[in-house]
């Protein structure tokens, strides 16, 4: 069995979701969002991510985390701070000595939905039918987390990944 977090970052809200992976069928275990305050100075958000973020990873003991790459859109001033978070995130992955595997929306998209250039909702309504859930996750960052979980499990389990002697099988 493979235990994956997925992330969803962010510095106002952190979507996470956390799924075990066994024999191609995908279970979701938690979902939910590490919140912060706005009007907090960032290095105070960081730290909350960071160590609310530790806490999430001794908690479910996670063998691999998925994280979104950075999509900037129109907004560079929000996309800079997405990033300390994101590096945070990295961090903190990085200390506690899980593997980090990134993905771009496009990625996830095409992974969950087949189609690259999905809309949102539909990685929403794939995300909940996959895993058989009865509502779609709330906040969306979860949804988002639990999609970017989804991706890994399904690349996870590609033949590619397999030739790698280090990696998990989840078949």
């Amino acid at each position: 069995m493979l235990r994956i977090l997925g992330i969803d970052p962010g510095i106002a809200i952190v979507g996470f979701g956390v799924l075990d992976c066994d024999k191609g069928k995908q279970t979701m275990v938690q979902y939910g969002a590490i919140n912060t305050e706005a009007g907090l100075p960032l290095a105070t958000r960081l730290v909350q991510i960071q160590t609310d973020l530790e806490q999430l990873i001794l908690q479910f003991r996670p063998d691999e985390i998925a994280i979104e790459e950075l999509f900037f859109s129109k907004n560079i001033t929000t996309g800079i701070a997405v990033a300390h978070g994101r590096g945070i995130i990295l961090y903190t992955a990085e200390k506690l000595g899980v593997p980090i595997y990134e993905y771009t929306p496009m990625q996830v998209k095409q992974a969950v939905v087949g189609y690259g250039l999905a809309e949102k909702r539909q990685v929403m309504d794939m995300v909940k039918r996959i895993l058989k859930l009865k509502a779609v996750p709330k906040p969306d960052d979860a949804a988002d987390a639990l999609a970017i979980a989804l991706c890994h499990a399904r690349s996870a389990t590609s033949l590619l990944r397999r030739k790698d002697p280090n990696v998990k099988e989840t078949i």
